[in-house]
């Protein structure tokens, strides 16, 4: 299957025609939160919603600076089918004195959110209500999107070819070893399948508990495989085939091209149909300091990954007749996290490091009509700043209570005592990040927990600190809020 099926456009015409018809009575807009490796999606999500909800100051949001956004609320979600995200329960773990990060999600979760506001401008000056769909997806099923124009032998090749770099050749070694003895004009021998994913799978595996990993090679499905665990369209891996030599029938080649395409057709269409083909704005959260510490390598990795999230999205300008029955991603916002981790100085250098990842994306993106904007932000800060001396220099450096375990240098951290620390600084040209003469720029700040933030004097309580979610919101969902 290289492409999805007129019947499947088809399809999410119609679901789309049935979202605009609804929407042509109260605004709706489907909003896309994804990320990819501990980027922060959870909070993210969960920060979004509180802030609305609890009247948080968002001055870069112009409908809550103006003081027209008079109500927000939750309601019933649209998809019965559709697992809800457990706002409650993330929020609950980000306060209180025992205060965590929530878990990670690893399935699509969904909340509608109803925004009453007064319009500010127009003929329908007034009251007005804006139905915000939240649609929350983990990044590795974006990345499953570039695998529908992809046949079994490229995608084989690019991921034998990935392996062998050589910041992961070390845990793709047992499975390298493998590949090699593995003969795919032999026969379909369901033993050997078996072998050959388990062995892919645990290669998968450690490239995600590196803590350094931003990039994740699809299938995304293989690590979260949910009630599919086991089942043929997850057991298949890439084999070593020569570009002239094609899949002949009843090999083992064959049989890996066969549940490759089941993979497909089973897991990544119906997401695209059900789920992304109908998003209108979209949100995608990396973790690029993570990819800084890790160096030109792990950032040539997590540019190409950014390509393929935005060349997944059908994007560009909707006017009234293609938003009924073809709509488009019209804005995304590529936004490195953990801002809060650096000085403020540094937040313009990391986001023009972010831009500079996607720019040749974002130019092709640019050109079909869409908007596509790069920033740094922290949903939740966690960190305050300070200066701190260090020999004759005094430098801008972040404050906040390091969780238990964590390490700088050889200090261990308690989960109790607050810990100042200057992070390092970024470059002032982004260019220079993949100077190969130039070491890592290493940001040397541990993992914080979420801070404590008491109510107000009437008891009531408030939003933690934010960098920037209010100019986030402002470009995803300010347009419908005029």
């Amino acid at each position: 299957m290289s492409s999805p099926s007129y019947l499947d456009e088809a399809r999410n015409a119609a679901l789309s025609f049935g979202d605009s018809l609804l929407g042509l009575a109260r605004p709706r807009l489907r909003l896309g939160v994804t990320g990819l490796s501990r980027s922060g999606k959870t909070v993210f999500t969960t920060a979004l919603i509180q802030n609305l909800i609890e009247g948080a100051r968002l001055p870069v949001l112009k409908a809550a600076a103006d003081g027209r956004i008079t109500r927000v609320r939750l309601v019933p979600q649209p998809d019965p089918d559709v697992p809800r995200f457990p706002y409650e329960a993330h929020r609950a773990a980000l306060s209180g004195a025992d205060r965590r990060w929530p878990e990670s999600t690893r399935r699509i979760a969904e909340l509608r959110v109803e925004i009453d506001y007064e319009r500010a401008v127009g003929w329908f000056k007034g009251p007005a209500t804006l139905t915000l769909d939240i649609v929350d997806y983990p990044g590795e099923w974006l990345l499953d999107l570039a695998l529908i124009g992809v046949d079994y032998k490229a995608w084989s090749r690019q991921a034998i070819a990935d392996a062998r770099k050589p910041h992961r050749i070390g845990s793709a070694r047992p499975w390298l070893d493998g590949l090699a003895v593995r003969d795919p004009s032999g026969p379909p021998d369901e033993l050997a399948a078996e072998l050959a994913s388990d062995l892919f799978k645990a290669y998968l595996a450690r490239l995600r508990a590196d803590p350094e990993a931003v990039a994740v090679t699809p299938p995304g499905r293989f690590l979260m495989p949910g009630d599919l665990e086991g089942s043929p369209a997850l057991t298949f891996a890439p084999l070593d085939i020569a570009p002239d030599t094609e899949v002949a029938p009843g090999t083992l080649a064959a049989l890996m091209a066969d549940r490759y395409e089941a993979y497909k057709r089973v897991v990544v269409t119906p997401f695209f149909r059900d789920h992304f083909a109908r998003l209108d704005r979209q949100i995608v959260l990396v973790d690029a300091l993570a990819a800084l510490d890790a160096g030109p390598p792990a950032l040539a990795d997590l540019e190409t990954a950014l390509g393929q999230a935005l060349t997944a999205f059908s994007v560009g300008r909707n006017s009234w007749l293609t938003s009924l029955f073809a709509p488009r991603i019209e804005r995304v916002l590529f936004a490195a996290t953990k801002a809060d981790h650096i000085h403020h100085t540094s937040h313009d250098r990391l986001a023009a490091v972010m831009s500079h990842l996607v720019a040749r994306a974002a130019a092709r993106a640019q050109g079909a009509g869409a908007k596509v904007e790069s920033m740094a932000l922290a949903a939740v800060r966690a960190t305050r700043e300070v200066r701190i001396k260090q020999g004759r220099e005094d430098l801008p450096a972040i404050a906040g209570v390091p969780e238990a375990g964590e390490r700088v240098g050889d200090e261990e951290f308690d989960g109790i005592a607050e810990a100042a620390i200057f992070p390092g600084e970024l470059p002032e040209r982004p260019e220079a990040i993949f100077d190969p003469k130039a070491q890592s720029w290493q940001v040397r700040a541990p993992r914080f927990r979420p801070p404590l933030v008491l109510a107000d004097a009437g008891g009531r309580s408030q939003p933690p600190p934010q960098i920037r979610l209010d100019r986030a919101l402002e470009f995803l969902i300010g347009d419908k809020l005029a």
